[in-house]
């Protein structure tokens, strides 16, 4: 890395805010601090793409997942009856296993990058590809992909409705009654 050239200063001061931001999500107790991490995080994430010239992907993360999705957890949250202050119910004892997971797999994909990029130099991103690009290349040659990962999701939306959703099961049902 040549820390001569602005944009690496200004990359590094992003990821640390992006890691930072990541940690509080993680090791927060409070659902409302939690998820304003996760929109440091993804501000973080839409400055670096802003940093690489990618300037319709920076838009659409701030627009769809800090604009819609993060909103609309925020609101579930106040809206619904999730606990909102320290619940000590978030801890798990499973914790040290996942850090240890984790950990592994950030080593791992570091040492990926360092080696694949680890003298690469940030000069000269050149221009950003238009939004126009962008549409011809998802409706034409990328539709499939695109149309299968918007299947993948609408089927991650539909499970996790189907799990959150708690019917009452038919013991449960008879212990009312009564």
């Amino acid at each position: 890395m040549d820390f001569t050239e602005p944009v690496t200063w200004v990359a590094s001061i992003l990821g640390l805010a992006i890691a930072t931001s990541g940690f509080i999500v993680v090791t927060s107790k409070n659902l409302i601090h939690a998820a304003l991490g996760l929109v440091g995080a993804l501000a973080g994430t839409a400055g670096l793409f802003l940093v690489l010239s990618a300037e319709f992907v920076a838009w659409v993360l701030v627009l769809v997942y800090i604009g819609a999705v993060l909103v609309l957890f925020l609101f579930g949250i106040m809206i619904t009856r999730a606990p909102v202050g320290y619940d000590v119910d978030l801890d798990n004892d499973r914790k040290v296993i996942a850090a240890v997971g984790a950990g592994s797999l950030f080593v791992l994909t570091s040492f990926a990058a360092l080696d694949s990029f680890g003298d690469t130099a940030l000069l000269g991103i050149g221009d950003p590809t238009s939004t126009g690009d962008l549409a011809d290349a998802l409706l034409g040659r990328f539709v499939l992909p695109f149309e299968l990962v918007s299947f993948v999701l609408l089927a991650a939306l539909i499970g996790g409705i189907t799990v959150a959703r708690k019917d009452a099961t038919p013991i449960a049902v008879g212990e009312t009654e009564e």
